[in-house]
């Protein structure tokens, strides 16, 4: 079950919002509860509550609590929450981006972009929800969720995998067999020495990855076009 809330202070636009999403998770087979609120502050009180959330579509300008606001208020209790932004306002992008907002929406371009961002958020929160690396050695176990995992690198005879909060852990094996070892489609090799998480790519331009946080990798040449198969079938979407 996958717990949405959706959150604009015009009701005409929270009904409109709940039908569409409503009818992409009946098309796609999603089971999910979707509650809404017409005041930010009724869905400020129920997280601070204890209710969980796994996605959020919230408007920006609205009495109150505004949606910059509320997004980070939200996250202080849910950080693995996913918020998308759905407004008229395009001044706000960047404050949205900066805040890791996880799509912004026009309202004019509604109809064609907020399916791919269901779509998309959906890929990640069961990615969040149910898959994780093992690492076990004589010195630890450790069991990395693959959300957390932004991409793994060769290093000598060890894999190197860089976590979403820039910290790294190591384990005795090649890139190959951790590769086979994660045994899911949201891993892609962009190089020989390189597999990057599907779910923290940005973009690709001129044969540059573009992750989140920043980091930015090369890819092979003879890759680019399995990336970017890979990245249109993972967004639904052409790129």
């Amino acid at each position: 079950m996958i717990y949405i809330a959706i959150c604009d202070d015009n009701e005409k636009t929270v009904g409109i919002l709940k039908n569409k999403v409503n009818v992409f998770l009946k098309d796609s087979n999603v089971l999910a509860d979707v509650v809404v609120y017409t005041q930010s502050r009724l869905l400020q009180y129920d997280i601070q509550e204890g209710k969980h959330y796994d996605l959020i579509l919230s408007d920006i300008e609205m009495p109150y609590m505004d949606g910059m606001d509320l997004a980070a208020y939200i996250k202080r209790y849910l950080p693995e929450v996913l918020i998308i932004f759905i407004t008229s306002h395009l001044k706000y992008a960047v404050d949205a981006y900066e805040l890791s907002i996880f799509r912004y929406i026009p309202k004019n371009s509604l109809n064609t972009r907020l399916p791919h961002a269901l779509k998309d958020a959906i890929n990640m929160i069961n990615i969040q929800s149910e898959k994780y690396y093992t690492i076990e050695m004589p010195s630890r176990i450790e069991k990395i969720p693959y959300h957390k995992i932004l991409y793994i690198q060769r290093e000598g005879k060890n894999s190197v995998i860089t976590l979403t909060d820039n910290s790294v852990t190591k384990v005795r094996k090649s890139l190959t067999q951790v590769f086979k070892e994660l045994k899911s489609g949201d891993f892609i090799y962009v190089d020989r020495g390189d597999i990057v998480n599907l779910a923290h790519i940005m973009g690709i331009k001129d044969q540059i990855v573009e992750l989140k946080n920043g980091i930015r990798l090369s890819a092979s040449h003879s890759k680019l076009d399995q990336i970017k198969a890979r990245l249109s079938e993972f967004w639904g979407e052409q790129i």
